[in-house]
């Protein structure tokens, strides 16, 4: 069986409260870009599940990959045989574009279709939320309002159909504790989910990242990627996640492409939006 687990950006990022437990609450909404990987699942040739991964390199150990987790938590709940997993890695890593996450949500999905388990998706997100907070969004592959720590979702009706993505992914990766280093969490003062609703080019300074100013003070480099896109012509810019990537949103194919010519260090995809 084959499939193309695809990436998600975040609109809008807001952290909200620090929990007991360490993490924060957030407010984001998740939307699916076509932006894809490659995973295809067989039958094991021998007597152990394998994954071989192509591609971008994946630098973990194969049973503390996403997709094995995966693999592996199915068999603990299902009655699932070992099988072999082969795994092309196309979108970029450590870029807050949910790539790992998809291809593990994706196993799950395609486990249980393969092997007519009957699982329906509300149960397979409650297993996946195990392996990520944004796991669960990956099985329902819809925009989606996220609260509590991203797995508590809402559909929402954001249509960005006809518009383009720009994306940026620079050579520098952002940890997870920069990131969170210089955030301070606060109450939101608007409703994200009313705010991107609204027309594309209203969102400029309304809906807005709460890791930019962390992350952009520590990688200054990033805080110019967005500007240039914006200067660029986009209806709206941000970083997705934690980052390290950019992306901006054009109503026009042509500015968007020529995009590409002033980030030749970076790797840049030009994704239509549905």
């Amino acid at each position: 069986m084959l499939s193309f687990p695809n990436a998600k950006i975040n609109l809008g990022l807001n952290i909200v409260e620090r929990r007991s437990d360490g993490y924060h609450n957030l407010e984001t909404v998740f939307y699916p870009i076509g932006l894809t990987d490659v995973l295809e699942i067989v039958p094991a040739h021998g007597e152990e599940s394998t994954l071989t991964t192509y591609g971008n390199p994946v630098d973990c150990p194969v049973e503390k990959n996403l997709v094995m987790k995966a693999l592996r938590l199915m068999q603990r709940h299902y009655d699932v045989p070992e099988v072999d997993i082969y795994l092309y890695k196309h979108i970029p890593d450590g870029a807050g574009l949910g790539g790992g996450s998809s291809d593990a949500s994706s196993t799950m999905l395609m486990l249980s279709e393969m092997f007519d388990l009957g699982i329906v998706k509300d149960e397979l997100a409650r297993l996946a939320a195990t392996l990520g907070a944004d796991c669960p969004f990956f099985i329902y592959n819809q925009p989606m309002m996220a609260t509590g720590i991203g797995n508590v979702l809402t559909p929402i009706n954001v249509n960005l159909k006809g518009l383009y993505l720009f994306l940026v992914k620079p050579a520098v990766s952002v940890p997870t504790k920069v990131a969170y280093s210089c955030v301070t969490p606060a109450p939101s003062t608007s409703c994200l989910d009313d705010d991107v609703t609204k027309s594309v080019a209203q969102w400029h300074g309304v809906v807005k990242n709460d890791f930019e100013a962390s992350v952009f003070a520590a990688f200054p480099e990033l805080a110019e990627i967005k500007n240039t896109i914006e200067n660029g012509g986009a209806l709206y810019a941000s970083m997705s996640g934690s980052g390290s990537s950019i992306f901006g949103i054009f109503d026009d194919v042509n500015l968007a492409e020529k995009m590409k010519g002033k980030f030749d260090n970076s790797s840049c995809y030009v994704i239509e939006l549905f």
